[in-house]
Parts: C-alpha cells; sequence; structure tokens
C-alpha cells in the first residue's frame, strides 16, 4: 500500500532527444569530466575541480555551482540509489547538509532512440516542486538537458 505522504510529494518529468549513442550520453552523467561541460543552468558553471563522483549504489556524489556573474556557490550532494549502466541512474538530490532520507530523488533513464545515434533522456525529479518558468528547478533541469544536447553535439 502506498502511503499518503510518497502520494502527496511533489514532482515533475522532462524529456529530451540527444544527437549520441547511450553510452556516449551515460558517460556524459557518470565522468566528471564531461559533467563539467553541461551539468548546470545558463549564467552557471560546474567547476571541474569540485566535483567527487563514486558512480555506485551506495556511491556519494558532490559538486558545486558557481554563479557567472555574482560567484555565488551553491553545493550540491546526494547518493546513487542505483546504477544500472547504461540504462538508469537514481539518485537523492539536494544540498550537502540535508538529510538523505528527505532529499528529492532524479531518476534518469536512457533509451535509444528512432536511430542508433539518438537517445531519449527521461529525467524524472520527486520530492521537489517543478514547473515551466519557475526560474529554478525545472528551468535549471531543462537547461542543464540543453547544455547536455548541445556539449553531446560537439
Amino acid at each position: 500500500m502506498t502511503s499518503p505522504e510518497a502520494v502527496a510529494q511533489p514532482e515533475f518529468a522532462l524529456s529530451r532527444t540527444v544527437a549520441a549513442p547511450r553510452e556516449r550520453v551515460w558517460r556524459a552523467w557518470t565522468d566528471a569530466d564531461d559533467l563539467s561541460h553541461w551539468h548546470h543552468p545558463v549564467s552557471v558553471s560546474t567547476p571541474r575541480e569540485t566535483i567527487n563522483l563514486d558512480v555506485r549504489e551506495g556511491g556519494a556524489y558532490a559538486y558545486t555551482m558557481v554563479n557567472d556573474d555574482t560567484g555565488d556557490e551553491y553545493p550540491t550532494a546526494g547518493t546513487y540509489l542505483l546504477v544500472d549502466e547504461p540504462e538508469r541512474l537514481v539518485f537523492t538530490w539536494g544540498s550537502p547538509d540535508d538529510d538523505p532520507a528527505a532529499s528529492p530523488v532524479v531518476s534518469v533513464d536512457l533509451t535509444t532512440g528512432d536511430l542508433e545515434t539518438d537517445t531519449e533522456v527521461a529525467l524524472h525529479v520527486r520530492g521537489i516542486p517543478g514547473q515551466p518558468g519557475d526560474d529554478n528547478v525545472y528551468d535549471g533541469w531543462m537547461q542543464a538537458l540543453d547544455n547536455l544536447a548541445a556539449y553531446l553535439a560537439r
């Protein structure tokens, strides 16, 4: 039986077709050198030296996004809950001091698109609200997916 708390949690989903094979898209999500190029919204950077990834179930990750204009820092951390290469990645997502049990959960599903060189990226965020135009979580993830598509198209 599903608990009332689980049913009431805010969530949103995004998807994008990326012009790259699934294994390449997987690497973009799980390699720190790749992640630094795209994993942030517009006008924000994720310096490579701030990224630490232990991509395995139970492994932790951390990175810091930096506002390009103000220098404000946004430290982010979480735990990998599921690592099913190259199909599915599930992780908690929040600030380093957040209680992992209360953190939002992000699921990334990668499926081969109509062409062998295309990948469908389905992103689902549960535990935090997001909607188009919020200039925050939803828009930030949408911009990151835009960055991912542009980075892999190079």
